[in-house]
């Protein structure tokens, strides 16, 4: 490993007019070579207090930083072969090394085949040293090519290598810059190499390096440097049409050089929460088979995320609910990811955000940071890239369902954009194949992020969504008239579509997340200030028999969500010490008029009110974490609270006290055990606190609804191997307390959120209990060798208290949970992936068919009723089912293309459910039930919803 490090050492100009130049070098070197003991040996030194100690000296130290540098180099080397574990490259020789003021850069590069490369000419000013370093190839079957380097004074560009063994014979780049993620200052010299091979960079005095030379793929690429802990970075994808940036950020280690013994994890661990976190690249959602590009279906394939019906995206982590879910989008939270969002859940259908703009994803199933707060099941982290900054690239998209641009590139010298636009076409698919609903959905993105200087930057987040979900009126029994002798199976196809047009109401739906975030940092940390504002505009009518009529209005439901945000962060280090705290403020305002007919067990009733409300949120949080023995041992603790005004019942902030816990220790390097435990709250869903009955009244706030709070345990093992896989089991406990309990239905709210429409907006109180727990196994292979893959395993229970308080199987009970993922990349860029899922069927409620027949209540809803005196009582059968898909990538000069073919439920399994429908005759009449005149003839059509998606996608990028 390439070692450079230059210790700062300052003496009196007069000493040399006084003394002889060889004297002079001789008291300089001792001097250096005190410094660079001290460097090494205390990695927390602070050279600055030895440079102002000499300044009285007034030596032009920059004239003798070569022979400082070669000095550094002994105890470098020395580290280096103390510390084999931690090889990446080393160095052949070391060329050229020079001082002068005015630099101007010629670079040329030549492979092994001839081809040459020359880069930009740069001029700088100022007094630095040059170092190239040819490194040698450890791999005696690569090809040993050439690099070379003209230049006047030291490169202010990054130093480059060439590319040797089956990497080369490209023109890709990968380029970008190496910094400390403390506090933004470039660390210099650091390695930055592609796994597996010779081929690399070394950063420059700016902290840039670039990699040129490269065949178009998809690389794993380590980044290294003493005192700072490794990392790597997978399946960084590169092509002839543009160069590819990705920037580095390194966490300072606390280790000292001789004792390093626990080796860089190849999976992203932090200090807050060692446990239940999984990090997700954007390669690894782009070729999900059966994703659809979807980070909500792409995480299904992790232990502990259960799913409802296959056409949803409701995230149902360790046997909670789907509204006890948050989403942050580059520090900017967001309230949902997806299209026509089911209000009080955080579900849908289709995915919105843009993941042409996502560089990975931290998923947290448990261990939540305290600076996240209002969740108890799961954080997301997404974390976007920067827009190019050389030149405008446009990136465009074809899928099965919907069409989208993405555009970036420069807006100045330290400005970048990125923005995107979708819109699908499903309404025209789903009208050409005859179905009863026409959903359209539009969505845009933007991020637009400028650099003041190092210490400052500004980063714009917009995020929007506009759906539509209409009927198509010609179906159901319209269009019986044009069928020459139905047959049976015509009938109940015809049924069916009725029945969906006479209980789906007509949906519009739009949401929007703006934020503004600003970072500034210090030699010894940085501030974070969020300023964010979200809203959700949501309406829904619907009229009996689908008229227009006034007197046959069912439905009509209008309501607004906005939130205003404020959150400021500080992180610093001292003495090794890791310190995050800070406070968040939210006015939040809340507008709703329903008017809603509905069938109760004592009969219909109509709902009709207005609500609007306002009212403030605030919270504090810190936490603290530290490394002990040799960095072996690393605890965290942190506390965080949250009150608002809303009602007496929310507004103590020690009420809602939330501390937490993490340890993790390693046994050996590869093995770790990690433990975490923790309370953290949520408030109820804002269709809970803006419910009004019918005398105007906040019903539950004065029924004292209350933050929920669930306290969990988690504890796991982690193994690392070789070959960059992990295997991970980790057992986990949580218990609820304070959760809504609904009380016209007399459920708990925990098993509603994985349907359309509304939940939450009844009469509620604040008592119930629920539990989850269970066993967790994963194992995962990061792109090796051209394979890659996930086996996960989850064994749970979840389970919620009923009116008699009596634990009860939830609606998210999935006991056994399995997938097998997998994928190989062949040559010539071709990949092949398959995702195999076993699910435990979930538990139901049946029908109440005796109170759904009753021609009073199926007239309100034209819905079966459900009987919630037997909730639960029934499970579904297990599924599983079967996703292949088929890339194929071609790189061109200045552009990409990928084709794909990606298969949904292979062999068309089917999740069976039954679903009452009136018994009609040949006409489409209802048949009234001669026994009983005041109800309708009923019956159950089982239904299967098992249908085989092919989805050809074509994805070009300039």
């Amino acid at each position: 490993m390439f070692i450079g490090t230059v210790c700062p050492i300052f003496t009196n100009q007069k000493f040399q007019n006084l003394f002889s130049p060889l004297y002079f070098k001789g008291f300089f070197i001792t001097k250096s070579l005190i410094c660079c003991f001290i460097f090494f040996t205390n990695q927390d030194a602070d050279l600055s207090v030895y440079k102002k100690a000499h300044e009285n000296c007034g030596l032009h130290y920059t004239k003798m930083k070569k022979y400082l540098l070669l000095i550094s180099l002994i105890p470098a080397f020395v580290i280096h072969l103390q510390a084999q574990d931690r090889e990446i490259i080393t160095y052949d020789t070391i060329v050229e090394m020079s001082v002068i003021k005015r630099t101007v850069i010629e670079k040329k590069i030549i492979d092994a085949e001839g081809n040459e490369q020359t880069l930009p000419t740069e001029t700088r000013e100022e007094n630095t040293t040059s170092q190239q370093i040819i490194f040698e190839d450890k791999n005696p079957q690569s090809t040993q090519l050439q690099s070379i380097v003209k230049e006047t004074p030291p490169p202010s560009a990054p130093a480059t290598t060439t590319v040797s063994g089956d990497v080369r014979g490209g023109t890709g780049i990968i380029q970008g810059r190496v910094y400390n993620a403390l506090n933004n200052e470039p660390i210099m010299f650091a390695n930055v190499v592609i796994e597996g091979t010779s081929v690399g960079a070394t950063t420059d005095l700016d902290g840039n390096y670039a990699i040129t030379g490269l065949k178009p793929a998809l690389y794993n690429v380590q980044i290294s440097y003493i005192g700072f802990d490794e990392k790597t970075f997978y399946e960084i994808q590169v092509s002839n049409s543009r160069p590819t940036t990705q920037d580095f950020a390194l966490e300072e280690t606390t280790a000292e050089l001789e004792e390093v013994v626990v080796r860089a994890s190849p999976f992203r661990k932090t200090e807050e929460s060692p446990v239940s976190l999984r990090t997700i690249g954007v390669a690894e959602i782009q070729r999900n088979p059966g994703g659809s590009r979807d980070i909500s279906r792409v995480v299904q394939s992790l232990p502990g995320v259960t799913s409802t019906a296959s056409f949803r995206n409701d995230l149902l982590i360790r046997g909670g609910a789907p509204n006890e879910n948050r989403f942050y989008l580059d520090d900017v939270e967001v309230p949902n990811i997806n299209h026509f969002a089911t209000q009080g859940a955080s579900g849908g259908p289709v995915g919105l955000i843009n993941v042409d703009f996502i560089r990975e994803v931290d998923f947290f199933s448990g261990a939540f940071p305290a600076n996240r707060g209002n969740a108890l099941s799961s954080v997301f982290n997404f974390k976007q890239k920067d827009g190019r900054n050389d030149r405008l690239g446009l990136t465009a998209t074809i899928g099965a369902s919907d069409a989208g641009i993405t555009l970036e590139g420069p807006l100045g010298k330290k400005t970048t954009f990125l923005a995107s636009a979708r819109q699908s076409y499903l309404q025209f698919l789903f009208q050409a194949i005859g179905l009863p609903f026409l959903p359209t959905y539009n969505d845009f993105q933007a991020k637009v992020k400028t650099r003041f200087d190092q210490k400052n930057e500004l980063t714009f987040i917009g995020l929007g969504a506009i759906d539509n979900f209409s009927l198509n009126l010609d179906r159901g029994f319209s269009r019986l008239a044009d069928i020459e002798n139905p047959t049976q199976e015509d009938l109940d196809a015809v049924e069916g579509e009725q029945y969906l047009l006479d209980n789906l109401p007509v949906n519009e739906q739009w949401n929007y997340t703006n934020g503004l975030v600003y970072k500034r940092y210090a030699e010894n940390g940085f501030w974070t200030f969020v300023l964010s504002r979200n809203m959700l505009n949501n309406t829904a009518t619907k009229y009996e028999n689908n008229t227009d009529n006034e007197d046959d209005l069912i439905l009509n439901y209008k309501s607004q969500e906005i939130e205003n945000k404020l959150r400021i962060e500080h992180t610093t280090r001292f003495d090794g010490f890791k310190l995050t705290y800070g406070t968040n403020y939210e006015y939040a305002k809340y507008n709703n008029t329903t008017f809603n007919r509905i069938s109760t067990p004592a009969g219909p009733f109509t709902v009709n009110y207005a609500a609007e409300f306002d009212f403030h949120k605030y919270g504090l949080f810190g936490q603290i974490s530290k490394k002990f023995v040799d960095d072996r041992l690393v605890l965290s603790l942190g506390v965080r609270t949250d009150a608002n005004s809303y009602s007496d019942e929310m507004s103590n902030p020690l009420e809602q006290l939330s501390p937490r816990f993490s340890l993790a220790y390693a046994f050996t390097e590869r093995l770790s055990l990690n433990l975490n435990s923790g309370i953290y709250y949520q408030l109820p869903p804002y269709t809970v606190m803006g419910y009004k009955d019918e005398n105007g009244t906040l019903i539950n706030k004065e029924n004292g609804v209350s933050y929920i709070r669930n306290t969990h345990a988690v504890a796991g093992l982690e193994l690392n191997t070789a070959s960059d896989s992990k295997i991970t089991l980790e057992g986990f406990y949580k218990l609820y307390d304070n959760y809504p309990f609904l009380l016209r239905d007399s459920i708990n709210l925990a098993n509603l959120g994985g349907d359309f429409g509304v939940i939450g907006n009844e009469p509620t109180v604040s008592n119930k209990q629920g539990r989850s727990y269970g066993l967790e196994f994963l194992f995962q292979q990061r792109l090796y060798k051209g394979f890659y893959g996930i086996v996960s395993y989850t064994l749970g229970w979840s389970e919620f208290e009923d009116k008699n308080g009596d634990f009860i199987p939830s609606s998210w009970d999935s006991r056994h949970t399995m997938n097998l993922v997998g994928g190989k990349r062949f040559k010539r860029n071709w990949e092949l992936g398959m995702n195999w899922r076993l699910q435990s069927g979930l538990p139901f409620t049946p029908f109440d068919i005796e109170r759904s027949s009753l021609i009073e209540n199926w007239s309100v809803r034209g819905v079966g009723l459900l009987d919630w005196e037997r909730l639960n009582t029934e499970r579904y059968a297990a599924i599983h089912t079967l996703d292949m898909r088929v890339d194929k990538k071609w790189f061109f000069k200045r552009w990409s293309l990928n084709l794909y073919l990606d298969i949904e439920n292979i062999y068309g399994n089917a999740l069976k459910q039954d679903v009452l429908l009136l018994d009609r005759d040949e006409l489409g009449n209802a048949q009234i039930d001669p026994n009983n005149p005041a109800a309708y003839l009923t019956k159950l059509l089982t239904t299967d919803n098992g249908t085989t998606l092919p989805t050809i996608g074509v994805v070009v990028a300039f």
